[in-house]
């Protein structure tokens, strides 16, 4: 029998997390005095009711000798009682949210993926808007602890990977897991400090910039205005700002801890060339700038608009896609018929693993294309012994297993959605790129209804309900909210 007690142990402690997370929020309403600070106040005492009473409940439970099906089930039992626990602001606000926008928006915002069914931002209160950048926020945080911890100790789709380079320890090349965790914190709050700065400087108010930082590095893209970035349209350098800063959303933050510690501790754990000797990294890199190049050159082809704006326009909208911050600077879909088609295809791509971004992830990529190349040397040279390598070693036939299985479960699921959509009577283009948008986790869809302009807010509540389940499984990774599928993991 599966122990449910470290579950809801671990359930309340989120939830009372919540609770003290609103308190910031109804400060900011109290001070302005906007009513809505009542309403946060109330949903954190509920919140806290209820995360203190499954606390005390199941106290003196061990979460140190869990079983896995524990795992898997408390990892996906987190997230879910996070996206409850956060709806309750956004049901009660003022803007009479039904629950089912509300908790399409906290899921939404939790796991970075940015679709809205929000309007009129611009008038919007400010602890409304400061909520919605820090579920973002947080749901960047739990991201990189999830990829860093809990993943590779699941071994869902190849992250096991990661697990073999982070328990190394003959090398000594990294500190124990828990200084790793705390150290990724400390980058991530300093480099949300340093976008923070970057914005303000560029032109944005104290307020935007803050909340804008939360949602740039985390990869979410909830913006504080209708027009997403695209409000800032006169200031350029805000948007080479989050351009820096997204593409640093989409790379791992150990990279940047171990860089951290080359520069400033000197210590074995420390690799001033961290980044860019990683492989991984590399693949990224060359993945936004082939994109950039090419839809730049498209873009300029096709409108007329100088070249230094053609770049940024490009840059800014293939970063925000790719790494699935989803902010919008421009209608992408009025620049001729490559744009949509190549932005719908980077949806997939995602950035790399231990990031806050999102989709396939480029490890996968590269993990294919290595047995690719692999299978492709074996038919010429059937007698022949070759090894496929990751960041110079050698991989196991089992990760190559566990990529392809889950590539092959992304777009299983990828196709049920949108079927599951196009049933609610969407077009193909509106169902395909809301599955994609939801799946990948990266906000904005493609066309007049959900397109970078739009909003989620006309679909139907079922299909609402359908995406949100859709952000739930594309941020676990797929298997470890399907695994609690079979029977088997009940029976144990």
């Amino acid at each position: 029998m599966i122990d449910l007690r470290p579950v809801l142990f671990l359930a309340g402690v989120v939830v009372s997390v919540m609770a003290f997370a609103m308190l910031l929020p109804a400060l900011v309403d109290f001070v302005v005095g906007d009513p809505d600070w009542i309403v946060f106040a109330a949903s954190s005492g509920v919140c806290l009711f209820v995360g203190l009473s499954l606390a005390f409940a199941t106290q003196g439970v061990s979460l140190r000798r869990l079983a896995l099906r524990e795992m898997f089930l408390m990892t996906t039992a987190a997230w879910l009682f996070t996206a409850a626990a956060a709806a309750l602001p956004f049901a009660f606000s003022e803007g009479g949210m039904s629950y089912t926008d509300a908790f399409f928006e906290a899921m939404s915002g939790i796991t970075t993926t940015g679709a809205t069914v929000m309007t009129g931002l611009d008038d919007a209160p400010p602890g409304l808007l400061l909520w919605r950048a820090l579920l973002q926020w947080l749901g960047g945080v739990g991201i990189i602890v999830m990829g860093l911890i809990v993943l590779p100790a699941l071994q869902v789709g190849g992250m096991q990977l990661f697990r073999t380079e982070s328990s190394d320890r003959s090398d000594k090349t990294l500190p124990r897991t828990a200084q790793n965790a705390a150290g990724v914190a400390v980058v991530y709050v300093g480099l949300t400090a340093l976008c923070a700065i970057g914005y303000a400087a560029s032109g944005m108010s104290g307020f935007d910039a803050v909340a804008h930082a939360m949602t740039t590095l985390s990869t979410g893209g909830f913006s504080t205005s209708d027009a997403s970035l695209g409000g800032w349209a006169d200031a350029p350098a805000v948007q080479w700002n989050a351009i820096l800063f997204m593409a640093i959303g989409g790379m791992p933050f150990l990279l940047f801890l171990r860089t951290m510690r080359g520069v400033y501790a000197r210590s074995q754990s420390g690799d001033l060339w961290a980044i860019p000797r990683d492989n991984q990294v590399r693949w990224y890199l060359a993945v936004l700038a082939i994109a950039i190049v090419a839809l730049a050159a498209h873009n300029l082809g096709q409108r007329d608009i100088a070249w230094g704006e053609s770049i940024r326009q490009a840059a800014f909208n293939v970063i925000s896609v790719t790494t699935g911050t989803g902010y919008a600077s421009d209608d992408y879909s009025a620049w001729g018929g490559l744009a949509p088609t190549a932005f719908f295809f980077l949806m997939f791509v995602g950035g790399c693993a231990g990031s806050t971004s999102c989709g396939i992830k480029i490890f996968r990529f590269q993990v294919l294309y290595g047995w690719a190349n692999v299978q492709a040397k074996r038919l010429l040279q059937p007698h022949g012994v070759f090894v496929a390598y990751f960041n110079g070693r050698p991989m196991d036939e089992a990760v190559a297993g566990s990529v392809t299985a889950f590539v092959f479960l992304f777009m299983l699921t990828f196709a049920g959605l949108t079927v599951i959509l196009g049933a609610h009577g969407l077009d193909f283009v509106t169902a395909a790129s809301s599955a994609a948008s939801a799946i990948a986790n990266v906000g904005p869809g493609l066309g007049p209804i959900v397109g970078p302009a739009e909003t989620f807010q006309s679909l139907p509540d079922t299909a609402k309900w359908a995406m949100a389940i859709g952000m739930l499984l594309g941020r676990l990774e797929l298997f470890t909210v399907f695994v609690m599928l079979a029977p088997s993991f009940w029976r144990g």
